[in-house]
């Protein structure tokens, strides 16, 4: 079962398929499993393949060794010919994000580990934050420090942020929240709290969040598959 964590200094990989119909995700997800389950890529570690719940698309979460491994993948004929080429025919959009864990937090209940599974029951959701250089490394610490109170919101399970190091398909800084939750319910009414109900360190903080943001937008999901090297 991976492990999202900081402490394993891996290349943490997440590439995200947006598409304009279930039939359309059916066939991502087929694709992505054929890839994940074919995969003896060298410095690969696992994958883990989302399906989307809000709207349709996929994510594809991969631990890599190093970057000099998956420069290694995208420089590949298979990767240039036959992936990317397969992928573009059935989504509207693809982002290939690559990424550093800087910040890990639990329920307590959870015992400070992050785990990533179709085993688990866990509504995902991924936000990827785009903001400017000066402004990255400060948006980091809001999305994960600042945001210590979460763990007293009802249906919490854990929250993870990425710090963005490049990407293919997409422009400038970013950042990535990886949350998990204990249902579509307790998400949803965490997300849509009227601003003005929210506890103050709340308010606050997505305020500030909302001024370094140059583009939010997010998904929810579902795992349904995963591969570790050597099984």
């Amino acid at each position: 079962m991976p492990i999202i964590s900081t402490q394993d200094n891996y290349l943490t990989v997440l590439n995200l398929f947006t598409t304009d119909t279930p039939e359309h995700q059916a066939q991502l997800l087929t694709e992505m499993g054929k890839i994940v389950d074919a995969a003896a890529y060298e410095g690969w570690i696992s994958s883990t393949v989302h399906a989307g719940q809000d709207s349709p698309g996929t994510a594809n979460l991969i631990q890599w060794r190093s970057g000099e491994d998956l420069q290694k993948r995208y420089a590949g004929e298979e990767f240039k010919h036959r992936t990317l080429p397969v992928f573009r025919e059935i989504t509207t959009a693809i982002r290939l994000l690559q990424n550093e864990i800087v910040f890990t937090q639990t329920h307590p209940r959870l015992g400070g580990r992050v785990e990533i599974s179709p085993d688990r029951d866990d509504y995902t959701a991924i936000e990827v934050y785009r903001v400017g250089e000066a402004d990255q490394a400060e948006l980091v610490k809001l999305l994960g420090e600042g945001q210590d109170w979460l763990v007293n919101v009802p249906g919490y399970r854990s929250h993870s942020v990425f710090r963005g190091l490049r990407a293919m398909f997409v422009e400038g800084a970013f950042a990535v929240v990886y949350s998990q939750w204990d249902s579509k319910d307790s998400y949803e009414a965490f997300r849509d709290l009227p601003h003005e109900r929210k506890p103050r360190p709340r308010r606050t903080n997505d305020e500030r969040i909302t001024e370094l943001t140059v583009e939010r937008d997010a998904n929810t999901y579902r795992v349904v598959h995963t591969r570790a090297a050597g099984h």
